[in-house]
């Protein structure tokens, strides 16, 4: 233990490390790992995005804070326990949520605030687009959120000169350099799998789309370059590291990798980048990413075809809504038992309450939940309603209650990848899945491979989560990544000897989460006459408040 203490620190000292800093939708994490991939120490930063102006969005303030705060409390963790102050790191990488819209003038002007993955307030955009280029374009993609500004006649539009996602907007600020990682740049616009770069046949349908409307750029103008996770895409500069680093002990010249979206830090945490595998992230959003080994029959506006960092084409169903009124709802048993007198940890509500759906009848005993906080593209709804509903005649009691809110976090989900599994025969050799919900052991992992009807893994690494995955991208660059398959350097080196829990479908479970999923489909007239009639009911506070 002590050799092992003294190795870590002469690494520290050298420089011999990676970081990675993601910033996720509720949290923003940065963690240091060694040379042997395991975690040195770790900070983080809570934030969640608002509704402003009929927008999700985050704050410039918010995400400079959050960033220095996250990297402040890794480097604390390291002087604490190492004591040894950071002044310079091997290499650094970071991610964010993927797509969105970030617009900026020549002067590094943000033009209007920042447009998240969240937003469904771009249907005719993505619509017009998918028929024009016979590809799918969701509503999430940067290039939607684009072409609806123009449909809008959005004033700022002219002054445009440069259009990022959040992790290519830090990468920027801390570099300089306007990068964008494959897997990133794939949810901005379509990618070639045969170029490795933006598809350049649609982007000159788009200048040719939008030629009347006389911008002084062209859209390959806007879009920053693209790179190959292993490439290097920039240096830490003076400037970025007084952003990075407060207390002003940390050098520039740090070597920096193509940021990435969650998505890839996924696929690399969980190490699902080969053709046939996939990996499943839960978190306020739920994505499935399939390795394809073809591409797909025809068009599906489920399916986002997006890549893997090193520029495979993968299969995406990604869900906007997942955890967040699960969370909601445990935060009411939580007034619940603190009303009762009652102190309970967070670890222990989740462990009591998640395990009380294994209790449950194998439908969820008829009741019927959608968790839509926001728009869902995949079940057509624009707006979200969290809605619980149950006939007289369903079983009402907590562990159906709790199987429906699990079941329900799956739903769209699962539609998107019905069309995969039944109407693509796509192949898929396994799933791992990861984020918070499978701290409590068992309970998701069982309900997802329900839900997906396939073995699905948990493996020891995937708690490390998406920060973790981009510290290995950083790391492998620094470790001559092109001389090495990005597969290969997962394979014999960062999983070498890690071992998964697999778990297989209980019958009995997927048989009462397809039974669940029609109840589910039946009832989205039911959630869409809640977005329909159930409004914020502002006008009837403001008389309360009178």
């Amino acid at each position: 233990m002590k050799d092992n203490r003294l190795h870590i620190k002469e690494a520290i000292t050298k420089g011999e490390t990676s970081l990675g800093i993601e910033f996720g939708s509720t949290r923003i994490k940065a963690v240091l790992i060694d040379q042997s991939y395991g975690t040195i120490a770790s900070g983080s930063y809570e934030w969640e995005n608002r509704l402003e102006d009929g927008f999700w969005t985050y704050n410039l303030v918010d995400i400079i804070t959050g960033l220095q705060a996250a990297y402040s409390e890794m480097k604390q963790e390291v002087e604490r326990n190492y004591g040894i102050t950071i002044r310079t790191i091997g290499s650094i990488g970071i991610s964010a949520m993927m797509h969105g819209y970030m617009a900026f003038d020549n002067t590094g002007e943000l033009l209007v605030p920042f447009r998240t993955w969240r937003n469904a307030t771009t249907g005719a955009a993505a619509k017009e687009l998918t028929e024009k280029f016979q590809f799918n374009i969701p509503e999430r993609w940067s290039i939607a959120h684009l072409y609806q500004a123009m449909l809008n006649d959005e004033k700022h539009l002219p002054r445009v000169e440069f259009i990022t996602t959040l992790a290519g907007y830090i990468h920027w600020l801390l570099t300089g350099n306007k990068a964008i990682g494959i897997g990133d740049a794939s949810g901005m616009f379509p990618i070639d799998e045969s170029t490795q770069d933006y598809n350049e046949t649609m982007i000159r349908q788009f200048d040719e789309l939008i030629a009347l409307k006389g911008y002084p750029w062209r859209l390959r103008d806007l879009l920053p370059k693209v790179y190959l996770a292993g490439e290097q895409a920039g240096e830490l500069t003076e400037i970025g590291a007084k952003i990075l680093d407060k207390s002003l002990n940390l050098q520039p010249g740090i070597p920096v990798c193509p940021p990435e979206g969650d998505a890839g830090t996924g696929m690399v945490a969980t190490n699902s980048v080969r053709k046939r595998t996939g990996n499943i992230s839960v978190g306020t959003s739920v994505f499935a990413m399939i390795v394809l080994e073809r591409e797909l029959s025809k068009v599906y506006p489920e399916i986002d075809i997006v890549t893997t960092p090193n520029g495979s084409q993968v299969a995406m169903v990604h869900a906007n809504n997942c955890s967040s009124d699960l969370n909601a709802w445990l935060g009411l048993f939580r007034e619940f038992s603190e009303a009762m007198g009652l102190k309970v940890e967070t670890n222990k509500l989740f462990d009591v309450m998640l395990n009380k759906a294994l209790e449950a009848d194998p439908d969820s005993g008829g009741l019927l939940s959608y968790g839509y906080f926001s728009g869902e593209n995949i079940t057509g709804l624009e707006q979200g309603r969290p809605l619980f509903v149950r006939s007289p005649e369903s079983r009402f009691n907590l562990a159906n209650f709790m199987r429906t809110h699990l079941f329900a976090a799956f739903g769209a989900l699962k539609i998107g990848m019905d069309i995969l599994t039944k109407k693509e025969n796509v192949a898929i050799d396994s799933i791992l899945a990861h984020g918070g919900l499978f701290k409590t052991p068992v309970v998701g992992q069982k309900i997802v491979a329900a839900a997906m009807n396939t073995p699905v893994s948990v493996m020891a690494t995937a708690g490390e989560g998406g920060a973790w995955g981009m510290a290995i991208l950083a790391s492998y660059m620094m470790n001559k990544g092109q001389e090495e398959s990005l597969e290969d350097f997962l394979d014999k080196k960062v999983f070498e000897g890690v071992e998964g829990q697999e778990m297989y479908p209980d019958g009995f479970d997927v048989k009462g989460f397809e039974i669940f999923i029609e109840r589910y489909k039946k009832g989205l007239v039911i959630e869409q006459a809640a977005v329909d009639n159930f409004d914020v009911m502002s006008e009837k506070r403001e008389e309360l408040t009178c």
